[in-house]
């Protein structure tokens, strides 16, 4: 029996080695999701595809968090494309550093067809996110480092900012836009 050998260029999906955030290495289906060329995106940070700062900074905690050890970990945010479009993109990845899970990683990213809603902040887009995963107000607090009150706090803004009476019309607002297209 022989080994396969595969390179990340030839992986069908949107994928991305990376080195402490910096993209080391993507293929051509993950430079092309976010409107770029592979060299235009060899040794950049990955700020450079998220909305604000304050995004890829909360996104980096909540991974180094959850990633440590070797595990596999997966979210669902908001990235932004070469033209300014945001857009939502399920992230899959895998350090093999148990102790700097950012040392070297590889990603795999999906994008999703979600509402990108403007008026919401990146901390509430993220409690939305987490809701319609399931996720109780408890564990999305451990998840994200805040407190029960304050998730409950965001989730309601959310639900009234959508017209929602409820968790269920929430998760049932956002879910019916998966199969629509982005708006931005």
């Amino acid at each position: 029996m022989s080994a396969l050998n595969f390179q990340l260029t030839d992986m069908p999906l949107p994928m991305v080695y990376a080195t402490h955030r910096i993209i080391r290495d993507c293929n051509t289906e993950f430079a092309e999701l976010f409107g770029y060329g592979r060299d235009e995106l060899a040794n950049t940070t990955f700020a450079k595809l998220y909305p604000e700062l304050a995004d890829f900074i909360r996104v980096g905690r909540m991974w180094r968090q959850h990633m440590s050890g070797g595990a596999a970990y997966y979210d669902e945010r908001v990235m932004v494309n070469s033209s300014g479009m945001r857009f939502w993109c399920r992230v899959n990845g895998r350090s093999r550093n148990a102790t700097d899970p950012f040392a070297a990683a590889l990603y795999c990213f999906e994008p999703l067809q979600r509402p990108v809603i403007a008026e919401l902040t990146g901390r509430q887009i993220q409690i939305l996110t987490l809701v319609s995963q399931g996720k109780t107000n408890d564990k999305i607090a451990k998840e994200i480092g805040l407190s029960r009150r304050t998730v409950e706090s965001h989730r309601l803004r959310i639900a009234r900012s959508v017209g929602a009476a409820n968790s269920a019309e929430l998760v049932a607002w956002f879910l019916k836009y998966r199969q629509n297209e982005s708006i931005g």
